[in-house]
């Protein structure tokens, strides 16, 4: 086997499979394992030079050798090594695919017909064209017997489940990646946790107009049921997330607060209705109802007024 392959391809391709197999072994994350560990480059060069080493070693043994023999021996040694280093192996297999003759046995194939002294060879056709013609016959009967009648799964079937399971994928996902909600698939939320967690970002953030208790200052009351851009989750939402009215209203916080941060800051805003602040500012805008809390328009914000510390 190493006659049929110089060293100069031997070598390269030997060490290309050691630095992958190495490149496997060695978890270095992003960065290739020889960036990341001096070791494992001073391991790769050396194993270099092994392979540089040892070729060089066994070509000096073979020339000790080849001095040895005598002309005739040393001749037929010489030619054998030429031999294989030119592929022939390869080459005598492309002449057994493509089965033609040589020029010397052309003559046994020779037909009559002579066009202006072109003559015809009557040439088999190729191995490798019959093969590939035969695996064709095999594989169309397969096909039809598998799809046709006995009603295999096609691509369409394929189709239809991938969608499946891409779209199961797609909710299973959503449910665990909160920060994915959205004006249009906001709900209102009511664990404990999300509520006290609401209620930090309002302390934090809403109190200095809207005051602790949600009574009103500079921004509205927000526990009554009077709102000036929709009082439902997804106005609340879009408000905080968006910004209040043009020139009045609260900045948009979709900057500085996630999704779902904001909609728990929304559900704890809506937590405070009905109860009694302090000192209540009058009611501003309309009245909502069950009725108008079931059609939220897509293209208003609330009017939450929210500052930062």
């Amino acid at each position: 086997m190493r006659h049929l392959i110089p060293s100069w391809i031997r070598v390269p391709v030997v060490f290309f499979i050691i630095f992958a197999l190495t490149e496997y072994v060695v978890d270095s994350g992003e960065k290739p394992a020889f960036i990341e560990y001096p070791a494992v480059l001073l391991f790769l060069l050396l194993v270099l030079l092994i392979l540089i080493a040892t070729e060089a070693i066994i070509g000096a043994l073979e020339n000790v050798m080849l001095h040895k023999l005598d002309e005739e021996a040393k001749a037929r040694f010489l030619a054998e090594k030429s031999k294989t280093y030119q592929f022939t192996w390869l080459k005598n297999a492309y002449k057994k695919l493509a089965g033609s003759k040589p020029i010397e046995e052309e003559a046994e194939i020779i037909l009559d017909h002579n066009y202006d002294g072109i003559k015809e060879l009557d040439n088999n056709l190729p191995p490798w064209w019959l093969y590939g013609f035969y695996i064709s016959i095999i594989f169309g009967a397969v096909y039809l017997i598998r799809f046709h009648i006995f009603n295999g799964e096609n691509q369409f079937d394929e189709l239809e489940t991938e969608l499946a399971e891409a779209k199961a994928s797609v909710e299973a996902y959503k449910k665990t990646a909160k920060d994915l909600v959205d004006f249009n698939t906001v709900t209102l939320l009511t664990d404990a946790t999300d509520l006290n967690a609401g209620k930090a970002i309002f302390e934090s953030t809403c109190v200095a107009c809207h005051m602790a208790d949600g009574g009103g200052g500079i921004g509205p009351n927000l526990t009554d049921k009077y709102w000036i851009l929709g009082g439902d989750i997804s106005h609340v939402f879009k408000t905080i997330s968006e910004g209040g009215r043009s020139g009045k209203g609260m900045i948009a916080w979709k900057t500085q607060l996630k999704p779902a941060q904001i909609a728990q800051v929304a559900s704890y805003v809506l937590s405070l209705q009905g109860t009694t602040p302090a000192n209540p500012k009058e009611p501003q805008g309309d009245l909502q109802t069950d009725e108008t809390s079931e059609t939220p328009a897509a293209t208003t914000t609330d009017s939450i007024q929210v500052v930062t510390n």
